[in-house]
Order: C-alpha cells, then sequence, then structure tokens
C-alpha cells in the first residue's frame, strides 16, 4: 500500500533538507531551532512510518511528545528573527515547556485528553506566530532585508501548516470516533507526513533570513514594542530624510548584512519609528526601500557597462539570484538581462 513507503522516503528527504541547511556556505550564525524543527519533522516521519509501514506500536508514544516541541521551534525559530529575544532562561522557556508536560501526563493517566491538547497546542502556537509577524516583514528586524520577505512568507506558510496539522487531527480524531479508525493509516501518513514535509520546508526557507553573526540575541531591546504608542507622523518626514541622507551618502545598502536593526542603529533612529516612517510615506516595507536603492545602482551598472549581472547583483547587496530578480522586476518591470537589452535599444543610434 502507497502509505507504508511515503513516511520512509519523506524521512530521507528531510534529512537531505536537514544536512543541506546545516552546511549551507553562510557566514551568518544558524537558526538552530529551525534546524531542530527540521530534524524532529524527520524523526516523526520515520516514527510514522515504522508504527503504521511496520506494526511497531510502542512508538505511538513518542510521536505526541514530538509534536508538542514541533510547534514551540517554530516560535522560537521567528522570534530569533524579530528581535533580542532571552530564550536560554527558564522563565522564558518554561511556559513552552506546557504542552510537553501536559502530554506527557495524558499519555499516563488521561489518554482520551491527548488529541484536544496537541490540536490546542498548533492552534495556540500558529496564533502567536501570526501575531508575531502582523505588522508584515519589517516585523523581522534581525533578519537580513535581503530575505525578510522570504522569511516573513515562510513563517506565516509555517503557521498555516500548523492550522492544517490541527485540522488532520482533528479528522484523525473523527475517524476513531466514527469509524472506528478506518481510515487511520491513510490520514497520518498522507496529512501529518504532508504537514511534516510542509513544516521542515517552511523552516529551511525561514532559515535563510539568518541575522548577522554580530547580534547579540540577549541584548535589550529598545525600540518600542507594538504595545506602546507610536511616534507622531509629523516626524516621519525627518525621519525618512534621515534614512535616505544614510543611504545616498554611505551606501549602506550595499551591506549583504543589513538589516533594521543595523540600519536604526546607524540611523541612530528606533527601529519602529523607522519601520513606520517609511511604511506611511512610501507605501513599502524597509525591504522593498532598501531594495529599490540598491535596484537602482544596479541599473546604472546595467545601462552603462557591460559586466555579468551576477558580478552587479552581489555588489550591490543581494545575496540571490532569485530574490534580485523578483526585485527588479518589482521595480522594472523586467528581467534585468531584458532590462539591459532594452536600454541598449534606447541608446544605440538609429539608422
Amino acid at each position: 500500500m502507497i502509505f507504508v513507503p511515503l513516511p520512509f522516503v519523506v524521512t530521507i528527504l528531510l534529512a537531505l533538507l536537514f544536512v543541506g541547511v546545516a552546511r549551507a556556505g553562510d557566514e551568518r550564525p544558524q537558526n538552530y531551532p529551525f534546524l531542530a524543527l527540521i530534524a524532529l519533522a524527520a524523526t516523526q516521519s520515520l516514527l510514522v512510518g515504522l508504527r503504521f509501514g511496520y506494526g511497531i506500536e510502542w512508538v505511538g508514544f513518542l510521536s505526541p511528545l514530538l509534536a508538542s516541541v514541533m510547534a514551540p521551534m517554530v516560535l522560537f525559530g521567528a522570534l530569533h528573527l524579530v528581535g533580542p529575544q532571552p530564550l536560554m532562561n527558564f522563565r522564558t522557556l518554561a511556559p513552552h515547556c506546557i504542552p510537553f508536560v501536559l502530554v506527557m501526563l495524558s499519555l499516563i493517566v488521561w489518554p482520551v485528553a491527548l488529541d484536544v491538547i496537541i490540536i490546542g497546542t498548533f492552534v495556540i502556537y500558529a496564533i502567536l506566530i501570526l501575531r508575531l509577524l502582523w505588522s508584515g516583514a519589517d516585523a523581522l528586524r534581525l533578519a537580513a532585508l535581503d530575505g525578510a520577505g522570504a522569511a516573513h512568507r515562510a513563517l506565516v506558510f509555517a503557521a498555516c501548516a500548523l492550522m492544517f496539522s490541527a485540522i488532520v487531527d482533528t479528522s484523525i480524531t473523527l475517524d476513531i470516533a466514527l469509524t472506528g479508525a478506518r481510515h487511520l493509516p491513510l490520514l497520518v501518513s498522507v496529512g501529518n507526513v504532508a504537514t511534516l514535509l510542509l513544516l521542515a520546508i517552511a523552516g529551511a526557507a525561514a532559515s535563510r533570513g539568518r541575522t548577522p553573526s554580530d547580534i547579540d540575541h540577549n541584548a535589550v531591546n529598545t525600540s518600542p514594542t507594538p504595545d506602546q504608542p507610536e511616534t507622531e507622523t509629523t516626524d516621519d518626514p525627518e525621519v525618512l530624510a534621515t534614512v535616505e541622507k544614510l543611504m545616498k551618502q554611505t551606501r549602506i545598502y550595499r551591506d549583504v548584512d543589513l538589516n533594521l536593526d543595523r540600519l536604526a542603529r546607524r540611523a541612530v533612529i528606533p527601529s519602529r519609528q523607522i519601520s513606520g516612517a517609511i511604511n506611511r510615506m512610501t507605501g513599502k516595507n524597509v525591504s522593498q526601500y532598501v531594495n529599490d536603492f540598491r535596484i537602482a545602482e544596479a541599473c546604472d551598472h546595467l545601462r552603462t557597462g557591460t559586466r555579468p549581472v551576477t558580478e552587479i547583483m552581489f555588489e550591490v547587496g543581494f545575496q540571490t539570484k532569485s530574490n534580485f530578480n523578483r526585485e527588479f522586476r518589482r521595480v522594472t518591470g523586467q528581467a534585468p538581462l531584458e532590462w539591459r537589452k532594452s536600454q541598449a535599444a534606447v541608446l544605440s543610434p538609429t539608422k
């Protein structure tokens, strides 16, 4: 039957994904919660295969425990990109141990409550992640601006995958209650394994928005929190003028590790104030605003020279060709090579 080998195939794919992310040639530090998420997903998929492919029932005790840890890993990975967070102390970690403890107790004394606990955990963490990302890509103020948008989309996708997993688990619970678990192997092997694959891919994509190595994650966040009032909009023109001057005079946008936090330190303006001013006055997020300067310089090089596109891409501050092409098309409406050809046709003398 198809559902027997599928979890093992997914396990191999996730193991390869883990190795690829762990060995990524990047000087920025790893986002270890996302690495842990991929490893957990691979292990969970293996357990599903052992249980429903070979009838090893005792692994069913481990699966809920791993599931209770995966959702917090997504949140921790997101927090790693949002701002300095004291993740490694008891007071902040203890609340996230509650799902694991509840699952353990349920397995021992109240198995009936197990499904409710797992489903509730996934829904709650999905909501927490979406709330954290509510302000858009600018919420990831420690993510390099080159990949902040992609990381934000990946995290939203991960939150949706958690919601999907809650729906699958609800379907499994109903199947057990209404049909005597007639469709259980199919639902677990296809539904849960698909969720594991989606979560791991989202984590791998989000991990590309790594923070620079000079960030202190235990530093105090001096920017206003979302619950504090924002700066009056009358300051927006002055803030934007300061940032624009910094861009033009220092070409700070060329810094591949530039993020909202680093930009705020260079401008000596709180990051939330910069983000708000750019959002309100340009209708763009900070990543798009900075990429506009990068694309403008790239256009100058493409118009006046014959250097390779890839060389220009790296010089102006992009790290990935996919992001450069996407942003170039957003600004100019064309791919880089198409734009270069169109400009050459305009500048060439007519015969």
